[in-house]
């Protein structure tokens, strides 16, 4: 039986971010994405030009109505968020997912919180980052910051690997059981590496690989996804981020040999289901 997962995201007509690079790696998974878009723009905003809209909150709740009447939340296994435009979407992708997990108290809510990184600072609006802090993170089971939105989130620095692993517990007692830190580096990380550390039940697993000389939009997007997929699957983190990190590190490979700007997620298809390098987890 296919996993059903409710994406809650922005959607690019060229490109991919947001849902446009979240649905098709798990419908190439085999996953059936039932997507709800929060804006619709002709691209992403890195380029500095886009046209398009941003969706209400109505819209959000309108949409997410007409599934729940189709009578089948209860056959929802989870929800993907990420970027919030506005908090007002962030309390209606939140309402989704309580409505979601009401229906199916095994289903899980997969939060990306989406504020802000390392060098850029914050760059979502006012009043976002202490939503998901406050309002959406409470009620979530997975998490996965960045380095810098672990340390917003938890207003602590993280610079070696135990100072992450305590923002990681930081942020696990303010609600997510699971959570995927997506980058890491510390006075120990190499300076061509790049380091993963996901954690769950009070254990944690780092995962290292060779930093690419390149800087796409949505491989946050993607990686979430991958991670929430295997984790469904296989109902432990580990695997979970071997798989993810394997296959992200895929795509980016083959995005920078393409010399692309948007990440290759239709022509590298294959590193989605089978990895052309596997990284391994280790238990620290």
């Amino acid at each position: 039986m296919s996993l059903n997962i409710l994406s809650i995201q922005s959607w690019v007509a060229y490109g991919h971010v947001g849902n446009a690079s979240a649905i098709f790696p798990l419908q190439r998974l085999g996953a059936e994405v039932w997507g709800v878009h929060t804006v619709q723009f002709s691209n992403h905003t890195g380029y500095g030009a886009w046209r398009g809209q941003v969706f209400g909150a109505e819209l959000i709740r309108e949409c997410v109505t007409g599934i729940e009447e189709r009578g089948v939340l209860p056959r929802c296994d989870a929800v993907l968020s990420g970027y919030l435009g506005s908090a007002e979407i962030g309390s209606a992708v939140r309402d989704a997912a309580l409505k979601v997990k009401a229906a199916n108290p095994k289903a899980l809510w997969c939060c990306d919180p989406v504020i802000g990184d390392t060098g850029r600072g914050v760059f979502v609006r006012p009043g976002i980052p202490e939503f998901l802090r406050d309002q959406a993170l409470p009620v979530a089971d997975i998490a996965t910051p960045n380095q810098f939105e672990l340390e917003w989130l938890t207003g602590q620095t993280i610079t070696s690997l135990g100072q992450a692993k305590a923002a990681i517990t930081a942020l696990q007692a303010k609600g997510p059981r699971i959570v995927l830190l997506t980058s890491l580096r510390t006075e120990a990380t190499g300076a061509d590496e790049i380091e993963l550390l996901a954690a769950e039940g009070g254990r944690f697993w780092r995962l290292r690989t060779p930093m690419l000389p390149l800087s796409v939009n949505g491989a946050g997007d993607a990686i979430a996804a991958l991670f929430l997929f295997h984790r469904l699957q296989n109902g432990a983190a580990a695997p979970a981020l071997e798989a993810a990190a394997s296959s992200i590190f895929g795509l980016l490979s083959q995005t920078l040999a393409a010399g692309a700007r948007e990440l290759q997620v239709v022509a590298a298809q294959a590193e989605i289901t089978a990895p052309t390098r596997r990284f391994r987890a280790e238990a620290c």
